[in-house]
């Protein structure tokens, strides 16, 4: 029996260190809105954090709407990570995923941009 289907791909099962560890040392940025986020606070939606979607790990992920949210530091900063993120979002976005991609410094500097735009990539 193999672990990956694709039917059944999210959450997957051996990623499940991986996510517990990423949960156990989020950034201050992820910490920040993940207060904003969980509890169904808003837009009544739920979000779960450090979801993994196939092979890759979400920050945040609502699944009724297909949203996936990701907060960049330094290191994404650099031409190699960029090139990852980007081969990454269009993989997921071709399977019918919407992407946001914030930097951690939105989170602080204009949170209200940041939830504004995720409101804004919601159903209701």
């Amino acid at each position: 029996m193999t672990l990956f289907n694709p039917k059944y791909s999210s959450n997957r099962i051996e990623l499940k260190t991986i996510r517990k560890r990423l949960r156990n040392r989020s950034t201050s940025a992820e910490a920040t809105l993940w207060n904003i986020l969980k509890n169904k606070q808003l837009a009544g939606k739920k979000f779960r954090r450090q979801h993994s979607i196939e092979n890759y790990i979400a920050d945040f992920y609502c699944s009724t709407d297909k949203l996936i949210i990701e907060l960049d530091g330094d290191p994404h900063g650099d031409y190699a990570q960029i090139q990852r993120d980007e081969k990454r979002d269009k993989e997921l976005e071709n399977k019918g995923y919407i992407v946001l991609r914030f930097e951690n410094r939105f989170v602080f500097q204009d949170p209200d941009f940041v939830i504004k735009t995720i409101k804004n990539n919601l159903t209701f």
